[in-house]
């Protein structure tokens, strides 16, 4: 779905919400909803709000001051911030990570499951791309879709490899 999609959806779903005169609260308690395919377990249990959007942070990584590793030094860093990647995935606090197509200063996105940026904060500190000032980090709080909890999970089941 494209953002601009999106964005209509959600003023739609807004507009609607408040003309039926029903809180945000009351449609998502409601025992009928207005979404056929509306599944009420699922949504609590990805923590969506009322329109199937949650609160994550966003960071963007970024070249960072200290780029003068050897091949072999950087190679030996990258690995270890892949490895770093699938334990906060395992952990459940990263839900997405990818690296950019191009050779701009951005260098990729983390998605992160916390409440706070000071929370994202702390993990991409355990980074060592970021500890050895390979890359840095900024962070900003980001409202996406719930659905994106289970894109780790479907993605296993579509890799046939691993890094």
């Amino acid at each position: 779905m494209s953002i601009k999609i999106l964005i209509a959806a959600l003023a739609f779903s807004m507009v609607s919400c408040t003309d039926t005169g029903r809180s945000a609260e009351e449609v998502q308690n409601s025992p009928v909803s207005d979404s056929i395919n509306f599944d009420k377990v699922l949504a609590e249990k990805l923590g969506a709000d009322p329109y199937g959007m949650k609160s994550y942070v966003i960071a963007f990584l970024k070249k960072g001051p200290n780029r003068n590793q050897d091949s072999a030094e950087a190679m030996e860093l990258q690995m270890a911030h892949l490895n770093n990647i699938q334990r906060m995935a395992d952990e459940g606090k990263l839900i997405l990570a990818g690296p950019m197509m191009d050779n701009g200063d951005v260098r990729g996105i983390y998605v992160f499951n916390v409440s706070s940026i000071e929370e994202a904060r702390a993990l991409t500190e355990s980074d060592p791309a970021i500890k050895a000032g390979r890359l840095v980090m900024e962070l900003h709080p980001w409202y996406g879709s719930a659905a994106l909890m289970e894109v780790n999970r479907i993605h296993e089941k579509i890799s046939k490899e691993s890094f």
